[in-house]
């Protein structure tokens, strides 16, 4: 297989115990030639301490790596999947390779419990990280060092990326794409494989379902998140929201949260910065207009979002992600 140059580098770190689940995750984001429908071209590598092996995993499968350890340094990204058992103690020349991609500042990211892969590395000592809500507690016991957090879907901090378990690794891979490659090729990858676009990661990762005496609650609250999404451009309180689901404020905000994992306000914004990054990605249209029609209000309210939130500016996300101009008034966030 010849490596393209032009292609994001994505070295998938292996070991005997990592769970089937998070490799097949990670393959299909990063491991699927999707540059027929607009995606980016990436290059993705199993890496090992062995390449002549077989990894064995759980169900009869087995992973053949195809480079070894000293392909790291090439690398823009370094994945390591979760554990079968958590505590599995990873081979000292792996841990000692990811020390050596975080001096160097490849951006690091572990699915589920790959969190205890990087703790055992010394990686989270002193920093915030997040594991499945079911392993919170044995994360904290055997890594005190750690700042774990209980109630969130993915989080980051000294660019090293950590999520809570199974389909949150999924959101964590689509939000690693988005941050590298822009939203549009995110959202393509999502289609593909038919999940959500964009789930924030401070949404909580254990979501209340509406029980059946609330279905109706549900249904109205589905409506009003609809009509939210068809006024963006439109300014909305959450005392608006109530309105339209015929709730007061105080039970719309509980309900909603209970039902989605997150706030009304923050989830608003979250939609309105997704809308602002199509707009960008998308059309020419002034700053002024892009900030209108995602509901900011303000060029300057826009910016200060995309800088808390996102760590970037929109001219700047615009220079990185633009696929080309367009009039704009063909785009569906259009108002």
């Amino acid at each position: 297989m010849v490596e393209p140059d032009h292609a994001y580098r994505v070295a998938l770190v292996a070991f005997p115990g990592i769970r089937a689940f998070d490799v097949s995750v990670i393959t299909e984001v990063w491991g699927t030639d999707r540059t027929d429908r607009g995606a980016p071209a990436f290059d993705l590598r199993r890496v090992a301490a062995d390449t002549t092996t077989p990894i064995p995993m759980r169900g009869g499968l087995a992973l053949l790596p195809d480079r070894a350890l000293t392909w790291l340094p090439k690398a823009d990204l370094v994945v390591v999947p979760g554990l079968d058992d958590h505590l599995t103690p990873a081979p000292a020349p792996v841990l000692d390779a990811l020390r050596r991609a975080h001096t160097r500042g490849t951006t690091i990211a572990a699915l589920c419990g790959g969190a205890f892969t990087l703790a055992q590395a010394g990686l989270l000592d002193g920093r915030r990280a997040i594991t499945h809500w079911n392993l919170v507690d044995l994360l904290r016991t055997h890594h005190p060092e750690v700042i774990v957090v209980p109630d969130a879907l993915f989080i980051e901090d000294g660019n090293i990326w950590t999520a809570a378990g199974t389909a949150a690794g999924i959101d964590l891979c689509l939000h690693l794409v988005r941050r590298a490659q822009g939203a549009e090729a995110a959202a393509t990858i999502a289609r593909s494989m038919v999940t959500a676009p964009f789930r924030t990661g401070t949404q909580a990762q254990f979501i209340e379902h509406p029980t059946p005496r609330f279905d109706r609650d549900a249904d109205a609250l589905a409506a009003v998140r609809e009509h939210a999404l068809r006024h963006l451009h439109e300014p909305q309180t959450v005392a608006d929201l109530a309105a339209q689901a015929g709730m007061s404020p105080r039970s719309f905000a509980r309900h909603f949260t209970a039902a989605t994992g997150t706030t009304p306000l923050r989830w608003l914004l979250d939609q309105r910065l997704a809308a602002a990054q199509k707009l960008l990605e998308r059309t020419d249209l002034p700053m002024r207009e892009v900030a209108r029609r995602a509901g900011f209000g303000s060029e300057v309210t826009m910016r200060q979002h995309f800088a808390s939130r996102l760590a970037t500016s929109p001219r700047a996300y615009r220079a990185a992600f633009s696929t080309g101009s367009t009039t704009g008034g063909s785009s569906p966030i259009a108002r």
